[in-house]
This record gives C-alpha cells, sequence and structure tokens, in this order.
C-alpha cells in the first residue's frame, strides 16, 4: 500500500540506546550454546514453549499488520476498483507519504469512526478509476461532495442513480440543452460516462460530514488535489479546464493558459446560474477546442453507461 513503510514509521516505539558491551553480550551466545546449536541439539526449549513463541509471533505480525491497515491512506489507496486508478497512483504516489497526508488519512478514519461520512471510503477516488490520467482531455472543478444521503460518490456534480440532480447539476442540464444539439434532460445525475471520455470530475475536498457542508475544508485534501491539477499542468497539452465561480478560478491559477485552454464563468448554483452560466457555452466550446488540437470531441449526451 502506498506510503505504508514511511507512515509505519510514525508508529514505532521509540529506540532506546544501549551500551556497545550490553548489546554484545545479549547478541553473542555462550560457548555452550553455540555448540550445541552447531552440533545441531537441542537448545534447551520445550516444544510447549517454542509452541508459544511461534504463537506470540504470529499475534505480533497480526497486530502489526492491522494497524497498518487502519493508518492506510483513508483505506482506498490502492489499485483496483474500490482504490485508486494505477496511472493516478504512480503521478501521485509521493504525495501519499508527505506529512499532511498522514495526518489528512488520521483525520478522516477518526471521522469515520464517529460520523457518517460522505462519499463511503471505496468512492473516495472514483474520479482515478474511469481513465488513465494521461488521457484526462477536460477537468470541471467542484469545490465540495455532497452532503446528503446517497448524493457524493466521488464525482463533482454527479449523483448515484436514484437521487434526484440537485439544482447546480440540474442548471448545467439547462446550460447544455441550450448549449447541445440532442442533448435532453437524462432524468439522472449520474455523469460516469463524461469521466469515462477524459472528462477529470474533480472536487477540491473529497470528503464532507453528512449535512455538514465544508466540514472536511482545510484539512487537507487541497493540497493532494492541487497537486492533480499541478501534474496534470505539467505533463499534459491542451485540457480544456471550466472553472466555475470564484473558488474554481483561484484554485486553477497555476494553470499555464499558453499550454491549456481556461474557460471561466459563474457558478452554476442557482444563486449566480443566472449571471451569465447559461449562455457560457463551454461545453460547445470544449469540443471545438478538441477537435482543433485533433482529439476526439465529448459526446455530453453520454453521461452514464444506460443513460
Amino acid at each position: 500500500m502506498l506510503g505504508q513503510a514511511k507512515i509505519s514509521a510514525f508508529f514505532s516505539p521509540k529506540q532506546v540506546k544501549r551500551p556497545l558491551s550490553s548489546i554484545e553480550n545479549s547478541q553473542s551466545p555462550s560457548p555452550k550454546k553455540a555448540k550445541a546449536v552447531k552440533d545441531g541439539k537441542s537448545t534447551g526449549l520445550s516444544p510447549e514453549q517454542k509452541h508459544r513463541m511461534e504463537e506470540k509471533k504470529k499475534d505480533a505480525m497480526e497486530k502489526l499488520k492491522m494497524k497498518k491497515t487502519e493508518i492506510s491512506p483513508i483505506n482506498s489507496i490502492k489499485n483496483g476498483p474500490d482504490g485508486i486508478g494505477a496511472s493516478w497512483a504512480k503521478a501521485l504516489s509521493s504525495e501519499f507519504s508527505k506529512p499532511y497526508f498522514i495526518k489528512l488519512q488520521e483525520f478522516v478514519a477518526a471521522e469515520r469512526r464517529s460520523h457518517t461520512i460522505y462519499p463511503p471510503s471505496h468512492q473516495v477516488f472514483s474520479w482515478t478509476q474511469a481513465c488513465d490520467i494521461k488521457d484526462v482531455k477536460v477537468v470541471i472543478l467542484g469545490q465540495d461532495p455532497y452532503h446528503g444521503p446517497g448524493q457524493a460518490h466521488g464525482l463533482c456534480f454527479s449523483v448515484q442513480k436514484g437521487v434526484k440532480p440537485p439544482p447546480s447539476l440540474a442548471n448545467m442540464y439547462k446550460c447544455l440543452m441550450k448549449d447541445i444539439d440532442g442533448f435532453e434532460h437524462p432524468g439522472h445525475g449520474h455523469l460516469i460516462g463524461w469521466s469515462k471520455q477524459g472528462v477529470l470530475l474533480l472536487n477540491a475536498v473529497l470528503t464532507v460530514r453528512a449535512n455538514n457542508p465544508n466540514s472536511h475544508k482545510d484539512k487537507g485534501w487541497e493540497k493532494l488535489t492541487t497537486a492533480v491539477i499541478a501534474w496534470l499542468n505539467s505533463n499534459l497539452n491542451g485540457v480544456v479546464f471550466m472553472l466555475w465561480g470564484s473558488y474554481a478560478q483561484k484554485k486553477g491559477s497555476i494553470i499555464n493558459s499558453k499550454r491549456h485552454h481556461v474557460l471561466k464563468a459563474v457558478h452554476p448554483s442557482p444563486l449566480s446560474a443566472h449571471r451569465g452560466f447559461f449562455d457560457c457555452g463551454h461545453f460547445s466550446r470544449t469540443n471545438k477546442l478538441l477537435q482543433k488540437a485533433g482529439k476526439e470531441p465529448i459526446d455530453w449526451t453520454r453521461l452514464s453507461d444506460e443513460n
């Protein structure tokens, strides 16, 4: 598990220095014992004593294994369908052993023991599971996961099937109906189909306490997601960044606009969408920019596998 060796070092007992003579004495067997071992004779331990020693050793190893599991990065930093995507894990590996992330994982683990936290641990990194990091073509930045039951599942603005699309997503659909020919309200808010086409749906903060928006703000997630943006900015070309609202625009200030495309508009929230979001045309403009660069445009009507 990524960063595990370094993380576990924080929980190791402090080493007490011993005089060299005592170390030598403790490590050097007596001539009689050494001869017995050399000759293949019994060390003097009974079968019952040997068995107890083996059992204690097994117990100690199991406890160590459990401790490492408890302090692993939200129990989700692993390759596979329930963890972080392999290409993302490789690109971001240096972050997982940094002090801020170690504190972050401890904080989230403690929060999960005491409160209901969204999204579930196996969905915290679902934004990395749909496509390779090198295949990202578009980035949509959000701020905080939805904090209601069954809503957040790791993709910003997206909700799981069976959950009514929240107001901001409903306004995104209104914009799409004006901007993209043939787009119709799909009747759900699941946006995994966009992710599979290379649209990164990234919240700045990846977890939240139920019914308590921004409760995990400034705990360390912002540093990790800024590292994601920095990697994309440095390693890819021609990515289209949709920055809606002042928060996303501030977070995206590190983007090299000569190397990438930055589209700005007000946030789709009902509090601000009427100030120009519905007519921003970001979805069609994105496709024109992708086609100009020789990339496959996004089929915005393909929201999920079944749609």
